[in-house]
């Protein structure tokens, strides 16, 4: 870190000075990054970081580099598997003295971005992130500032961020394979918005990959694409059996919300699940075990994912070397919405 000619805490000021720009282009980098020439915000953030100055009086912390804050952001508060990972993740942390601020994004990308920033200004020391899918300058604000960073709930292998996780095309894969096994040839899919969802998009391409290993592809007016809700799913299932083509033996909905609202409007339409159709869900909530049949699904360890992520996080705090962590393994939970083909 730079000598301070005096013993007060560093100021814009001195960042402009030291970055060769305009305090007002200090507050630009900082408060509207997309304003400013990646260069020139690049240097800005470096000098800040290596001066201790954040636009608030959290760069008087970062400068006597402990805050005792980290950040988790999360795409939406209305689900138990990010509640889930949150509650592991505080209480973690909380016993290490750390306390955890938490974002919302609502599964906005600018939003996201926005919340990152605003934490980042707080002076968080770490933060975990669900979803690698974001804005570029997300992770441009974090690495120039040289915040300990985690990605949640996804592991890719390809990845260029530490991941804690699980293979989500890997998931749906082994999903899709098993309704094979069974016999099924026929399948529709029911998922969650796509759209900025790296999970989303890999557990799609999970399944189109499986089918395509036996000469199988989705039919488009097989996929229904929508809110994670009950009503969806039930909308959802009534389309496809009213839809042209030959009818799906097996849908794979994206999570057990949407694959419960299936199942319900299934019976409500007198159809015989499994013996006709078999429906899948994915989190294994609570519910899952007492639906009618007992819902087919794929468990994930999210208090493991949240308490490894904390982990991670205390041991880059600590400087401690890193030891990669293997994707964690969703498991298949085999209950009655499932059987063999019965064509």
């Amino acid at each position: 870190m730079r000598e301070s000619k005096t013993s007060r805490p560093p100021r814009a000021i001195d960042v402009a000075a030291a970055a060769g720009v305009s305090t007002a282009t200090v507050s630009r980098a900082f408060n509207a990054p997309e304003k400013v020439l990646p260069e020139v915000r690049d240097k800005i953030f470096a000098v800040a970081a290596e001066l201790g100055w954040l636009p608030n009086a959290a760069g008087a912390a970062l400068a006597s580099r402990r805050t005792w804050l980290a950040g988790v952001l999360i795409p939406t508060l209305d689900h138990d598997v990010f509640a889930a990972q949150v509650n592991a993740l505080q209480a973690r942390l909380s016993a290490s003295g750390i306390t955890v601020l938490i974002g919302c994004s609502n599964y906005d990308l600018d939003e996201a971005a926005e919340q990152v920033k605003v934490m980042l200004a707080r002076g968080i020391e770490a933060l975990a992130v669900v979803g690698e899918l974001q804005r570029p300058e997300l992770f441009e604000m974090i690495s120039a500032r040289g915040v300990p960073y985690v990605v949640m709930y996804s592991h890719s292998p390809q990845s260029a961020h530490p991941c804690v996780g699980f293979d989500n095309q890997a998931a749906f894969s082994k999903l899709t394979r098993y309704l094979l096994d069974l016999g099924h040839r026929n399948f529709a899919v029911i998922h969650q918005p796509s759209l900025d969802n790296d999970r989303v998009l890999a557990r799609l391409s999970g399944i189109r990959a499986a089918l395509a290993s036996e000469g199988l592809a989705l039919r488009p007016q097989h996929v229904f694409e929508g809110p994670a809700t009950f009503e969806f799913g039930r909308e959802s299932l009534r389309k496809c059996i009213d839809s042209a083509g030959p009818r799906p033996t097996a849908i794979i909905c994206g999570n057990d919300t949407l694959a419960i609202g299936a199942l319900i409007e299934a019976r409500a339409m007198g159809m015989d699940v499994p013996g006709s159709l078999s429906i899948t869900g994915f989190d294994d909530l609570p519910i899952a075990e007492f639906t009618s049949p007992p819902l087919t699904t794929m468990r994930v360890d999210n208090v493991a994912i949240g308490k490894a992520a904390a982990d991670y996080l205390l041991t880059r705090l600590s400087q401690q070397a890193i030891v990669p962590r293997e994707a964690f393994e969703a498991e298949l939970i085999v209950r009655g919405s499932t059987g063999p083909t019965g064509e």
